[in-house]
């Protein structure tokens, strides 16, 4: 029956896209009603002993438990929560891909587990297809942090993002998941921001919270792989922005890198206590948490000088909620933080060379906006 409704549901969805095509109107992209929840939640799937694979559901208030054996690309089918197969690889692979000469740069921020307008965002713009599979080919996806938190379908976003992750790579091209400050949040236990259904469902399972990505967990495993900071060809990607306070972390982006993994999960009154750790987390000035590109700390020769002593173009952040993906400072940076997670409409970046453009939820392209300050009605 869910897989039918969620049929009669994709049908409506595509007619009242055409009809969005047809007027060519931002308005339209703007108010046409996101897909409905998925109904369920899951899987999370944990390394057992024996060489095995436990996946667990809450489908319909109900706990669905299955076993696997731990193969390479041992394929999960789905029961609720995620509508698709999964395959899990035997490892977790770690690093992230160079841009390859002539490949586009994607990226979207803050998606707050909107895992249903995420799809029509990426399928609207070409970068997955029908079938929610990788279509972007050699370009790589950059999402700027905080999938965590807010919505319900989170371990479905990132379930999505982990398969794409794989799909991308197949194809030469590389999806690059960055932490945000809501993916520490989770994984250090803090709770104000996540969604009453997933903490239900995780007291269902037996865990708390941040225990269903834990160490031992798939998606845990992988997030501790995760980066905070990347850089693409001349383009510096952090969810939260660099702190002229903490250029150097920035410079020794592969030692902060390390030490973001390292303590990911840790408990917030270790991070607060150890001087090593704390100004990774601290909620002013650290890379996931800062904003003063937006709140007059900086001005825009001060950023200048910033993005040229980091040797950049440009520095590329969500957090700061605009509203839509704009520029900054002269170009120098580019909030993408577009709204996302509101629920009702979403916007990517691309960097193709020189030329940067926005993609919208109907699948037209513009030209960013120069902004000088947050719009008024961001919020």
């Amino acid at each position: 029956m869910a897989a039918t409704v969620r049929s009669v549901l994709a049908i409506l969805g595509r007619s009242l896209l055409l009809g969005c095509l047809a007027a060519a109107t931002t308005a339209c992209a703007a108010t046409e009603p996101a897909p409905a929840a998925i109904d369920g939640d899951g899987p999370y799937v944990f390394r057992a002993p024996g060489n095995r694979l436990e996946a667990l559901w809450v489908c319909k208030g109900k706990v669905v438990r299955r076993s696997f054996p731990a193969r390479d690309g041992t394929r999960i089918k789905p029961r609720c929560g995620y509508p698709r197969a999964l395959a899990i690889p035997a490892r977790i692979a770690a690093g992230e891909a160079p841009l390859p000469a002539g490949a586009r740069i994607i990226a979207i921020s803050d998606l707050h587990g909107q895992y249903g307008l995420t799809l029509r965002l990426l399928r609207a713009n070409g970068v997955i297809d029908g079938q929610d599979q990788w279509n972007a080919g050699r370009d790589h996806l950059v999402v700027a942090g905080d999938v965590f938190d807010r919505g319900e379908d989170v371990a479905e976003t990132l379930w999505l993002l982990f398969q794409l992750q794989q799909q991308a790579r197949a194809a030469g091209g590389a999806v690059h998941f960055l932490l945000g400050n809501h993916e520490t949040m989770a994984l250090y236990g803090s709770t104000r921001y996540v969604h009453p259904t997933l903490i239900d469902n995780a007291r269902r399972l037996g865990r708390k919270y941040d225990a269903l990505y834990a160490a031992d967990s798939v998606l845990g495993q992988w997030l501790r792989t995760r980066p905070a900071l990347l850089r693409l060809g001349d383009t510096l990607f952090v969810h939260g922005g660099i702190s002229p306070a903490n250029l150097e972390l920035a410079v020794a982006a592969a030692a902060t890198n390390a030490a973001y993994q390292h303590s990911l999960g840790t408990p917030k009154a270790t991070l607060e206590a150890d001087l090593r750790l704390a100004r990774l987390y601290d909620h002013k000035a650290s890379p996931i948490w800062y904003r003063g590109y937006f709140d007059g700390q900086l001005d825009t020769p001060a950023v200048r000088a910033l993005a040229a002593e980091l040797g950049v173009a440009r520095i590329v952040v969500g957090h700061t909620t605009v509203g839509e993906v704009a520029s900054f400072h002269d170009g120098r940076v580019i909030a993408i933080d577009g709204g996302l997670k509101r629920g009702r409409t979403g916007q990517l970046l691309f960097i193709e060379g020189d030329r940067l453009s926005r993609g919208l939820l109907d699948g037209r392209r513009e030209a960013l906006p120069a902004l000088r300050e947050l719009p008024a009605d961001r919020d």
